[in-house]
């Protein structure tokens, strides 16, 4: 608000009034006005000096108005962008003199970091600016710029190396190389892109505009007209007294459609405000009505239809093992586990096995936290290795004590990932004992928002997904029409034929 009453009296600049005509007008008659007062201070004024003042005050408060009314649309976007800029942490970076992790270090502010500066990033340390990974493996948690709630997997080489500044490393340690100077990181250019949104007018806008510009001319005319037609009137009936300009430029104000056009380019920013308020950045007005025209929706999975924690459903013992048996050991190996598929570990034994959460201290246990070396994680207790994780990790995990990793159980990791869902493998020591169902939880409602949506126009909504047979089980789950899996060639021309579309 502070922002707004002040930008209301910048944009009293003849330069900025001249881009609206018809406030322009109001804007010259303001002038005129105050100027007719001082003279009727000074002299004979054409009316009395509190009339004019009083008419003067309003025509200022029209135009102030109509200056407040765009000046607030445009702060509330510029607040987006400094909520933005708060988001950006100052990171106390260490870095490194060469491209190892045992080189010296030296502490810096991340905003003393150049592009090639190499930075050592260890678990529960904020990445400090976009960069590409030469050295490690690690999670990141990367939901605060891209809202996947699920860590994502960041190693040398590959397409998996590059990382965003402001993201959390979870687990082990990565060595990055640094690849953008101060403010061109992703968060700098997302605080650009709000900022530097363009006011362009629609061809409606465009339109009305003309439109109101002719009505302020007819007006104009006849309100000159009227000064005349006084002027002759008094000389020719030899009495009365001529309309003074005060009066003419009140009734020209009043006849002009002044209220639409102090509020046009208000309403054209409160709509991109609006889009940005949902987190859609909108460069120009001109998006805003082209939307209207869209009937293809295109949607990411996880966390837009998805709850964007995967939860577990089911236990699938292998042969010769009990369901208690299996749920026993799952539970065992997720008490420590904060995730939120730990957790949901926990609470399906609980529920469906009946048994209770244990504390891992209590029982003596040790617990082994998830690495991206390992992708695993478990309890060591009373001599019982303990472990759960992706099916191939635990693999090799029970080949090196000695153990086979049972037919059946491959199979049931396929079958689990073909209908959608993503397997988890619990072992004993050398002991496989069954895997773990894990599923994408769609959110409440999201059929009938589906609905919603085609009534309102939409004739086609798709998703994308990393995993194509999971992102087929959801787009069927949900009523969704078609879906896409990513990086792959026929996925992408298919991207590129629904842009089209759009």
């Amino acid at each position: 608000m502070k922002r707004a009453i002040l930008d209301s009296f910048r944009k009293l600049h003849p330069r900025h009034q001249l881009r609206n005509p018809v406030m322009f007008t109001v804007y010259v008659g303001s002038l005129l006005t105050s100027a007719l007062f001082i003279h009727a201070l000074v002299g004979q004024g054409e009316a009395p000096a509190g009339f004019i003042l009083a008419i003067s005050l309003w025509l200022w408060f029209t135009v102030l108005f109509a200056n407040f009314a765009e000046a607030m649309a445009e702060a509330r976007g510029k607040a987006q962008a400094d909520t933005l800029r708060k988001a950006r942490h100052d990171i106390l970076a260490k870095k490194l003199a060469a491209r190892t992790r045992d080189a010296p270090v030296t502490r810096v502010a991340s905003a003393d970091l150049r592009r090639g500066d190499i930075v050592l990033v260890e678990a529960g340390d904020f990445i400090p600016g976009d960069g590409e990974v030469v050295e490690g493996i690690a999670s990141v948690d990367e939901s605060a710029i891209t809202g996947e709630s699920a860590p994502v997997i960041r190693e040398s080489g590959g397409d998996r190396s590059a990382v965003t500044g402001g993201t959390r490393v979870l687990s082990d340690w990565l060595v990055v190389r640094i690849t953008a100077e101060p403010g061109e990181s992703f968060l700098d250019r997302m605080i650009a892109m709000i900022e530097g949104a363009k006011r362009q007018k629609t061809p409606n806008e465009i339109a009305l505009n003309i439109l109101l510009a002719a009505l302020t001319i007819i007006f104009l005319v006849v309100c000159a007209t009227l000064f005349s037609y006084s002027i002759y009137s008094v000389k020719a009936a030899g009495q009365g007294k001529t309309v003074s300009v005060t009066v003419l430029v009140a009734l020209f104000v009043c006849l002009a459609p002044t209220t639409i056009g102090a509020l046009l380019s208000a309403i054209g920013i409160a709509g991109m405000d609006r889009l940005i308020q949902a987190n859609c950045i909108a460069m120009s007005g001109r998006a805003v009505e082209a939307a209207g025209d869209v009937d293809v929706l295109l949607l990411d999975k996880t966390g837009t239809i998805t709850l964007g924690n995967r939860q577990a459903t089911e236990f699938i013992p292998a042969r010769g093992v009990t369901l208690e048996e299996l749920a026993d050991a799952a539970q065992l190996a997720s008490l420590a586990d904060e995730t939120p598929e730990g957790r949901s570990i926990v609470v399906l034994a609980k529920d469906k096995h009946g048994l209770r959460g244990r504390d891992v201290q209590q029982l003596g246990a040790t617990f082994v936290p998830f690495t991206a070396h390992t992708r695993m994680s478990g309890v060591n207790l009373q001599g019982r290795p303990i472990r759960k994780g992706a099916a191939d990790a635990i693999q090799a995990h029970v080949a090196q004590l000695g153990g086979e990793f049972p037919a059946e159980i491959q199979h049931t990791v396929i079958a689990i990932a073909r209908e959608g869902g993503t397997p988890l493998v619990v072992s004993d020591g050398p002991k496989v004992l069954g895997s773990i169902r894990l599923k994408d939880i769609i959110k409440g409602g999201i059929r009938e928002r589906f609905l919603e949506l085609r009534r309102m126009g939409i004739k086609t909504v798709m998703i994308t997904g990393d995993n194509p047979l999971t992102a087929a089980a959801i787009a069927a789950e949900a009523g969704v029409d078609d879906f896409l899996a990513e990086a792959t060639p026929e996925a992408k021309l298919k991207f590129i034929r629904a842009a089209q579309a759009l």
